[in-house]
């Protein structure tokens, strides 16, 4: 009976870490499957020893960055890290007023004046949320990149 408890639970342990294991990709990054935005390589690296973006030194500050991306990006301290989102809303199809602009911890969408939140990239009642960039820290400069 022992060894009968013993093989079955060897058994879901080999099946609970094979659908850990299939599950967990480092690869992985933020869904970005938006019908509205295309997706354009970014490998961008910011030094926050820069005027331009100092300010990202502290929490709860956000940086535009044009050029990249759809819209240009938006970079954020979310105080424990970095966010990296498009500045194209994510609602919109692309238009004269669908580049998104920093509002305290929020960026607003001109077309319709939705606000997503810079910590999440969210807003209320949005069916997508902000097209999101990985990030990498190395000493005081940020690397973005999809």
């Amino acid at each position: 009976m022992f060894s009968k408890l013993f093989k079955m639970k060897h058994r879901f342990f080999l099946i609970l870490a094979t659908i850990v294991f299939i599950s967990c990709n480092k690869d992985d990054g933020p869904n970005n499957n938006n019908p509205y935005l295309p997706n354009y390589p970014v490998n961008l690296q910011i030094n926050m020893s820069l005027p331009a973006y100092s300010s990202l030194q502290f929490p709860s500050n956000a940086v535009y960055v044009g050029g990249y991306g759809v819209r240009g990006i938006i970079v954020f301290n979310t105080g424990s890290g970095y966010n990296a989102f498009d500045a194209a809303c994510p609602n919109q199809a692309l238009s004269n007023c669908s580049t998104m602009t920093v509002s305290g911890i929020n960026a607003v969408c001109a077309c319709d004046q939705k606000q997503y939140s810079l910590f999440t990239g969210l807003a209320a009642g949005g069916q997508y949320p902000m097209k999101q960039y990985r990030t990498t820290v190395n000493g005081s400069v940020i690397t973005i990149y999809n």
